[in-house]
């Protein structure tokens, strides 16, 4: 079985993600995966600052719990992010610790599989789009790994909502059950 990473992004308090990430957790747990949950709630990730010395040393200059993150996911098999979906994208604490992840491109990194779970209060098929097409972006640039599933549960709104969502939380639980 794989050392599954789930990292949830949402900073709110009751947040759906993360409830429905509590379920996908049990999911890949029952599936027999051995899983580590990271939450960014009380990070501190700061702004890549673009110098490119991640390239040439596998280290970030930047000292903040980035670079501990980003120890976690070179080491595990299988990622799956989770986020809620704001203006149509994903959160922009999501999209820092993505960039800050730099250092990872030229490492001997082990993930092979990135999954997907988003929540938003729309509920249109097209809602999570950008969301997926911006972490695909990222995997694209590690070319041993693949977007390899998303789960997206809309019409979820206010806090702690998703816990009222049976389907919804049996969706994240077979999601969960499913990872590779």
């Amino acid at each position: 079985m794989s050392k599954v990473l789930v990292i949830t992004t949402s900073l709110r308090a009751e947040s759906n993600s993360d409830i429905l990430s509590e379920r996908l957790i049990a999911g890949a747990k029952d599936a027999g995966h051995e899983v580590e949950h990271i939450s960014l709630k009380g990070k501190e990730i700061r702004f890549c600052i673009g110098c490119l010395a991640c390239q040439n040393t596998q280290k970030c200059v930047l000292n903040d719990d980035a670079v501990s993150i980003a120890e976690k996911v070179k080491n595990a098999d299988t990622l799956v992010f989770a986020t809620p979906v704001y203006y149509y994208g994903m959160s922009g604490q999501m999209k820092t610790l993505l960039d800050r992840m730099n250092p990872l491109y030229p490492a001997d990194y082990k993930f092979r599989r990135v999954y997907l779970l988003s929540t938003a209060t729309e509920d249109e098929d097209t809602t999570p789009e950008k969301t997926v097409t911006g972490l695909q972006g990222w995997v694209d640039c590690f070319e041993k790994a693949v977007l390899a599933g998303s789960l997206f549960c809309g019409g979820i709104s206010e806090p702690g909502e998703a816990n009222e969502k049976t389907d919804e939380k049996e969706e994240a639980y077979e999601f969960g059950k499913a990872i590779l």
